[in-house]
């Protein structure tokens, strides 16, 4: 069966594809390149820490074996912040937890390193509405204006929005440049006048992966980028920040942990337990 689904989808190919890119898809990419700038960074000696979290669960006989850690570390490896918490309970918010988990972390390295970078987006904490966690973020990233939101990956789609775009902003730009820059910045209001999100797309280094970037307050300035570019560049591989590879490897909480955790709490023999995690 998948051998037909693959070969229709190798049949149907640029009809699939014209239906992505849409009618105005030229437009767009011709848009694109007007708002994209050159700019190659130069080193710069900074230290920077990388937050990010990380759950897992098991369920069995209505009860749930949670965990969720978080942790901020350098560039040089060394772990400023290390987080955790567990419990054997039903229905608990892990999303939340994990949250205030990277808050907290976030707020204990802001004195300590000159970039704080937040794992995945603003966007995603405002939309939340979780007005006191948004409230703990927002404090946290006006204290020393040291604290970026930053994501491999985005949906968002409001650069080219008046043009009908399809894709995502980041589908565009990673369309028509390879070089090192830096796109428009844009900036959002729609979560009120003390959440306002400035975002801009960047490329450190020729050929690597597009990321985003996201402060917050609207007076951000094309300087201020690519300042945080030359931050940037020095402490990344690949075109990503190390300390937010280093953070994510810390943090994840694998299967083969809450089998761990099953074993030492005696409960690998409870009837209903996931197999694998017996």
């Amino acid at each position: 069966m998948l051998n037909t689904v693959y070969k229709d989808a190798i049949r149907n190919r640029e009809k699939m594809l014209s239906v992505l890119k849409g009618p105005k898809f030229e437009m767009i990419l011709q848009k694109a390149k007007e708002n994209w700038a050159y700019y190659k960074p130069a080193k710069e000696d900074v230290t920077i820490a990388g937050i990010d979290s990380s759950f897992n669960n098991t369920k069995f006989q209505g009860i749930e074996l949670w965990a969720v850690t978080a942790v901020s570390i350098r560039s040089d490896g060394k772990i400023l912040v290390d987080l955790h918490n567990s419990g054997l309970e039903p229905d608990v918010e892990l999303s939340r937890i994990a949250s205030k988990m990277e808050i907290d972390a976030c707020q204990q390295s802001i004195d300590s390193v000159d970039l704080v970078l937040m794992d995945g987006s603003l966007h995603s904490q405002f939309m939340t509405r979780q007005s006191s966690l948004d409230a703990a973020i927002v404090n946290a990233m006006k204290k020393r204006e040291n604290v970026i939101f930053i994501s491999k990956t985005s949906n968002t789609k409001k650069q080219f929005e008046s043009l009908d775009s399809l894709a995502g902003d980041i589908f565009y730009y990673n369309h028509v440049t390879k070089t090192p820059g830096f796109s428009k910045i844009v900036v959002e209001k729609r979560y009120g006048k003390d959440k306002i999100i400035s975002s801009t797309f960047v490329r450190l280094s020729d050929s690597t992966p597009i990321i985003k970037l996201e402060f917050l307050g609207a007076d951000h300035t094309e300087d201020e980028i690519k300042s945080v570019m030359n931050k940037l560049y020095k402490n990344s591989v690949g075109g990503y920040p190390y300390a937010l590879k280093l953070a994510h490897a810390n943090c994840k909480i694998h299967d083969k942990d809450l089998a761990k955790m099953v074993s030492l709490l005696g409960l690998s023999n409870e009837i209903g337990s996931r197999e694998v995690l017996g």
